[in-house]
């Protein structure tokens, strides 16, 4: 199947190109951030926060894909300069690469501006999930990402297969599409449970289930994979998140903790005047906000373990005591060894001094 790379010239002919896997990759992203910033509000957030947020995830999951792929690229793909390195434009960005640049930004996200990292990645997982869909049609107008030979006639057909123009018009299996189709099929999941999950994360939690999953068995079909000591290293990447995913919904509910609303600066109970004070004092606010914080935190601290302390308090207690019992003891058994080892040498000094002894009869009369 022969699909132009190139959409349309700037210009002229002769003018900047511009690609249809650009253009689908932006379709995905408008997409994924409309609906991010309508699960933000309805979970109580200013739009603004989801493009604050993704002025930092963007640059990070690029950075992160790129450095994902490099890292694990093909051996016969060289990299002789930094350009090779950064050139992303010749090709070579890895997808969990850039969830894991999303993950990092989130955590920076959450230590910056305060927003609970559950919350970032619960409100990111399903606009996520159908970005990554959307952005594998970029596999199909490049003919990349597929899978082995179909040398059966009869499954030689799209979508099943795709004709790839560059390994001699041989249909491969069209993982791309797969994984399009099962990308779209944990988006609906998300969106149908989203409401229903309670625990902060749980949706992230069940995204990694679901495309872990998924990308593990489509992985194996795939003839490109990233490999690193003859492990497909997606697999590899894939059993670790479900894992992880598995162990968080299993875990974190039961532990029954209660999640604090959000009432911070991005939060839709703000008024205009709030959100202008923040912004011309913020350093000072926030500086306050960490102090307050501290010092709940102490507080908390201090309920918490107040018996234990009182209990620790009474058990140093006599332990002191214990100790000034035994210092007495042990200066009592000292007096006494030096009392006796004083009568001993009184009774040796006494034995060695000269004693008189009586004479006989016939001494006396001499």
């Amino acid at each position: 199947m022969d699909f132009p790379k190139v959409a349309f010239y700037l210009f002229d002919q002769n003018g900047i190109a511009v690609h249809w896997y650009g253009i689908i990759i932006a379709v995905g992203l408008i997409i994924g951030v409309t609906l991010g910033v309508l699960e933000a509000k309805r979970r109580g957030y200013r739009s603004e926060m989801i493009l604050d947020f993704m002025l930092l995830a963007i640059p990070l999951a690029i950075v992160c894909a790129r450095a994902y792929y490099v890292i694990f690229s093909p051996e016969n793909i060289q990299y002789h300069s930094f350009y090779d390195v950064i050139a992303v434009w010749n090709g070579g960005l890895a997808i969990y690469g850039g969830v894991i640049g999303g993950v990092l930004a989130a955590v920076i996200f959450w230590r910056w501006r305060g927003v609970p990292f559950g919350e970032l990645v619960d409100i990111a997982a399903p606009s996520l999930i159908l970005a990554q869909g959307i952005g594998r049609w970029g596999n199909f107008v490049n003919q990349e990402a597929y899978g082995a030979i179909v040398t059966n006639p009869d499954l030689q057909w799209f979508p099943y297969a795709v004709q790839i123009k560059s390994d001699y018009n041989l249909w491969h299996q069209a993982t791309f599409f797969y994984e399009f189709v099962w990308n779209v099929a944990v988006f609906i999941v998300l969106m149908l449970l989203r409401k229903k999950i309670k625990t902060r994360g749980g949706v992230f939690a069940l995204y990694c289930i679901g495309y872990g999953i998924g990308r593990f068995f489509i992985e194996s079909m795939r003839t490109d994979s990233l490999m690193a000591g003859g492990l497909r290293v997606s697999q590899v990447v894939s059993l670790i998140i479900v894992a992880g995913g598995l162990l968080y919904l299993l875990i974190v509910p039961r532990l029954k903790k209660e999640w604090p609303a959000y009432a911070g600066f991005y939060s839709l109970s703000w008024t205009p005047e709030q959100i202008e004070e923040y912004r011309a004092n913020s350093r000072t606010i926030r500086a306050q906000e960490k102090l307050l914080k501290a010092e709940a935190k102490m507080a908390a601290i201090k309920e918490k373990y107040e018996d234990q302390l009182e209990k620790v308090k009474r058990a140093e207690a006599k332990a002191d005591k214990a100790k000034k019992k035994l210092e007495r003891a042990k200066a009592k058994a000292a007096s006494a060894m030096k009392e006796k080892n004083s009568d001993e040498k009184s009774k040796t000094a006494g034995n060695d001094e000269p004693q008189e002894t009586a004479g006989t009869d016939k001494d006396k009369e001499s």
